[in-house]
């Protein structure tokens, strides 16, 4: 596989299979120790394709993403670049898809996302059709021959996603931390100035977005430019390289929200409770009373305290009427 890709495998399998049809397919997967490796080379691997096949486009044909042609599909998942190839002159759309849908059901996803930096291209949902992912690289030059490239120092911890909007590429390099982005954003600004006094090449446009160095290239004009860097949006992760300073705090942030959850709901469960016995009570209290009248009105009686109750003692009172049993 020649590709322009600094992403080696830590394992390689290959096998063939053969669909109940007997047509025969070769299988290749790859195997890499980061998920971003194994992303960049499925990148190239499309872009390649591209090159013969320009509808080729990175879709969700299998794995997490995926691409097909006339007689390949592959796809990436998690820590896995998988290439499943036809080896009869016409093949079978349908076999090479299934087959590659029965090999992505047996790896493990990993995080199942692509890397977080193709969805900060400009409209991501079409870029990440197109767009070349490089992982932890040292230079750019080798990638995308532009002269300005040449002050763009990696050293490995700086990824880039490059993306093609008309006739306007656009590459986005993140630095892994403030001071690599800011020493890069210096011999960045100094090259393209030299660039223009030598009147070579230069980027349309160029931007430091937080971590983020932003250039686009070969736009029809500048507003153009300017417009697909706006579109551009750092979002910027913290992470301690050692113990959490703050975590203690947060623990106890938690706990205390976790103890007022409880209350409240406690409360609100003894309210409901509460509303629920009343009701309960009062339906129950109306039914008897209503039932007590209705069998005070089946009877005709003579009283001499009042209506109030008295003692049959002179055997003046009726009778109530038995209750069948």
């Amino acid at each position: 596989m020649n590709l322009v890709t600094g992403a080696t495998p830590i394992e390689t399998e290959q096998a063939e299979y053969v669909a109940a049809n007997g047509e025969r397919f070769a299988v290749e997967i790859l195997k890499f120790q980061q998920e971003g490796k194994a992303y960049e080379l499925f990148s190239h691997a499309a872009a390649a394709a591209r090159a013969e096949e320009p509808a080729v486009e990175i879709t969700h044909v299998a794995g997490i993403a995926g691409f097909t042609r006339r007689d390949q599909v592959a796809f990436f998942k998690g820590v896995h670049f998988v290439r499943v190839t036809s080896l009869k002159a016409l093949s079978n759309t349908t076999n090479l898809t299934a087959l590659a849908q029965s090999l992505s059901d047996t790896l493990d996803q990993g995080d199942g996302e692509i890397p977080v930096l193709i969805k900060h291209l400009p409209n991501p949902d079409e870029a990440q059709k197109t767009a070349i992912y490089i992982n932890s690289f040292n230079t750019l030059t080798s990638v995308l021959p532009q002269p300005v490239l040449t002050a763009v120092k990696g050293d490995g911890n700086a990824d880039a996603a490059l993306a093609s909007f008309g006739q306007s590429k656009v590459l986005v390099v993140e630095f892994n931390t403030p001071q690599l982005a800011s020493e890069n954003d210096q011999r960045i600004i100094a090259r393209i100035q030299e660039l223009w006094k030598l009147g070579q090449p230069a980027p349309t446009a160029y931007q430091r977005i937080g971590n983020y160095s932003v250039f686009v290239f070969d736009a029809p004009d500048e507003q153009t430019a300017k417009q697909l860097i706006s579109q551009v949006h750092y979002e910027q992760v913290v992470s301690w390289l050692g113990e959490n300073p703050n975590i203690l705090r947060r623990a106890e942030e938690r706990y205390i929200n976790t103890t007022l959850g409880v209350l409240v709901t406690v409360l609100k469960a003894s309210g409901y409770a509460l509303i629920a016995c009343f009701g309960i009570g009062g339906l129950v209290g109306a039914l008897l009373f209503s039932y007590r009248r209705s069998q005070q009105k089946t009877f005709t009686a003579y009283s001499d305290a009042g209506g109030m109750m008295r003692l049959n003692l002179d055997e003046m009172t009726a009778d109530l009427p038995k209750r069948r049993r």
